[in-house]
């Protein structure tokens, strides 16, 4: 391919903008580099080398194809490069590779262009915050590619669409108001012992943090912090204590949706609330079909919903990660986040429809195909917020087109993609410990607990030898409800909280076969987990860990075969792509300050040692 082919082919006018418009030497020197990087690897074989979706593939399944780097020789993988994005906080992109360039978004939603060989930066894009009152923290999990645009959300609820070659913005779209709603406030529990010297650092408010897929000139995202509640975090004994909860009676909590947009134009196509106006109590479920009995008064539930049967208006259920998308069913899949106030249920009676469920919304209008709710009623904060993996695989002669979803709850779940159906539920992949119990006002001890088994970190699976790799979390918590006296000023009733226990914690890392359920091998690590996998055809899947530690383990066995020490916690997930016949293992270290991780801003990426 030529120069000026390439030129078109990119739909990029450098030679007609020079001429007709003054751009600086930097813009210049950016599309140049761009050019020069992706021309490079226009010629080669680019088929399975690229990672340029969430999940590598809409299946979601992070699985490279790749085996240059195997069990025999991952020993030698070396850092190949580094690069420092001056942004130090909780790290969570996700890497796309396309042509040689790596694009990365940062934590207050910067997007960098990177040469994925060298590490170079080819162009930054700045983002200007239009308002700081963001409820969730300032991480972002990725950009993506179509059409010659890189897209991202912003903590500030919006949709930015930038051109490829020079990070220039094409549009800028207002999600929502992120100050919609009534936050939480840390004055509520100020006097209370277990709170003593805590800070407040998350509240119920608008944002978007997701990783946008897109298919067919169609962008998805969905919004988040809907029912995110108060998060305070404090010291004690020189350990991170992390609690989680909300108050009744203070009118606080949104309603989680999810949109579509035009990827060209930024016109919103359509909406899909998670809380629907109508039927969202329910049918007063008491018992899972998969076991568990629920803890629940349906008789009060019912008196209370005669006063409480519109706030379906502030009912939560965010949409913390990316979809999966089945191209032939034409469905997308998604998980919702927990109903709001979060972890206290008395002005919100029923099931609270359709929150802490998998669902699967049609493509083209966002109608509701079905839906299976994990926990009617949640009061645990058990969101569905990990991201489903698609995968096919064969039952007697006959095959199942499956969909699978690691669970707060600690189970991985498997359904029947084009009904919802529940296949099975894995063995635990945690200890559970006084599961769905209700709490107390001197406190109940449950696992999980206020991390849940497995937060929004993807999982990875293999299709050949038919395992999902799953990072969880151990970590004993206790459950506290207390009712308070409303007063002028003050209309709280009461409050419940998740608060870590003074026990031990740590994370797992375990390999699920899903045509049985049963756990093939599982690895002991000394935190809780928090970040992803990636399993490649060389039979090595690689995670990170809290403690700076970026592990290589044997898919088979779960050996561990290497391991790199970062500065900062590794809590961003793995992506592996080829350059000029290179394999490379790409990560962002940058730890995450929610679990107490030590926070950086560096991009490592790996190369087999010649």
């Amino acid at each position: 391919m030529n120069f000026v082919s390439r030129l078109h082919s990119l739909n990029i006018q450098l030679l007609n903008n020079i001429y007709q418009k003054m751009i600086s030497i930097k813009n210049i020197i950016a599309i140049l580099l761009f050019l020069i990087t992706t021309y490079s690897y226009a010629g080669s074989d680019n088929e399975n080398t690229d990672w340029s979706l969430y999940g590598r593939e809409y299946n979601n399944q992070r699985y490279s194809p790749l085996n240059q780097i195997n069990r025999d020789n991952v020993g030698k993988l070396k850092l190949a490069w580094k690069y420092k994005t001056g942004k130090k906080n909780t790290f969570q992109t996700n890497p796309l590779v396309q042509n040689g360039v790596m694009y990365i978004t940062t934590p207050f939603n910067d997007v960098i262009a990177i040469n994925a060989a060298s590490g170079e930066e080819i162009w930054r894009y700045q983002h200007k915050l239009k308002n700081y009152n963001y409820c969730c923290g300032p991480a972002n999990r990725g950009p993506s590619i179509a059409n010659g645009k890189i897209y991202t959300v912003t903590i500030d609820g919006r949709l930015i669409a930038l051109d490829q070659s020079n990070g220039k913005v094409v549009w800028d779209k207002v999600i929502t108001n992120i100050s919609a709603g009534k936050a939480e406030d840390i004055n509520a529990v100020v006097n209370v012992k277990e709170f003593e010297g805590a800070i407040q650092i998350g509240q119920t408010d608008y944002s978007t943090n997701m990783a946008p897929q897109v298919y067919d000139g169609v962008i998805y995202i969905g919004i988040t912090g809907a029912g995110y509640g108060l998060h305070l975090e404090h010291e004690k004994k020189g350990e991170h204590i992390l609690s989680v909860g909300s108050f009744s009676g203070g009118g606080h909590g949104l309603r989680g949706f999810m949109l579509a947009y035009d990827s060209e134009t930024g016109k919103e196509l359509w909406r899909w609330y998670s809380v629907p106006e109508q039927g969202w109590e329910g049918e007063w479920t008491t018992q899972l079909d998969y076991g568990p009995k629920l803890n629940r008064d349906i008789a009060k539930e019912k008196e209370a919903f005669k006063k409480y049967s519109d706030t379906w208006k502030l009912g939560g259920g965010s949409i913390w990660t990316t979809p999966a998308i089945d191209t032939e069913l034409g469905l997308m899949y998604i998980g919702t986040g927990n109903p709001s106030p979060q972890m206290d249920g008395s002005t919100r009676p029923g099931d609270n429809l359709y929150t802490v469920s998998l669902v699967a919304l049609d493509l083209k209008t966002g109608k509701l195909k079905w839906y299976y709710q994990q926990v009617p009623h949640d009061r645990w904060g058990y969101d569905v917020s990990s991201p489903p993996i698609l995968f096919d695989y064969d039952d007697n002669g006959k095959t199942i087109k499956a969909i699978g979803q690691a669970s707060k709850l600690g189970w991985l779940f498997i359904h029947d993609r084009k009904t919802g159906k529940l296949i099975r539920k894995s063995e635990p992949f945690i200890q559970q410990e006084n599961l769905f119990a209700v709490p107390s006002t001197e406190g109940t001890r449950i696992v999980p607990g206020t991390l849940g088994a497995i937060s929004w970190s993807p999982i990875a699976y293999n299709p050949k030898s038919e395992m999902a790799f799953i990072t969880g979390t151990y970590q004993p918590s206790v459950f506290i409800s207390r009712q308070l006296t409303p007063q002028p000023g003050r209309p709280w009733e009461s409050y419940t909280f998740f608060q870590k226990s003074d026990e031990p914690d740590w994370g797992t890392f375990t390999a699920i076969n899903v045509k049985t359920g049963k756990i093939v091998w599982q690895n002991k690590l000394d935190n809780p987990m928090v970040g992803g996998a990636l399993v490649t055809a060389g039979n090595i899947v690689f995670t990170g860990e809290g403690n700076g530690k970026f592990d290589a383990f044997d898919a088979d066995t779960g050996e561990t075969l290497w391991q790199y020490n970062s500065d900062y916690g590794v809590n961003a997930p793995p992506i592996s792509y080829s350059i000029n016949g290179k394999q490379y293992i790409s990560v962002a270290a940058g730890g995450n300050k929610l679990y107490g991780y030590k926070t950086g801003d560096e991009i490592l990426t790996f190369i087999l040692e010649k």
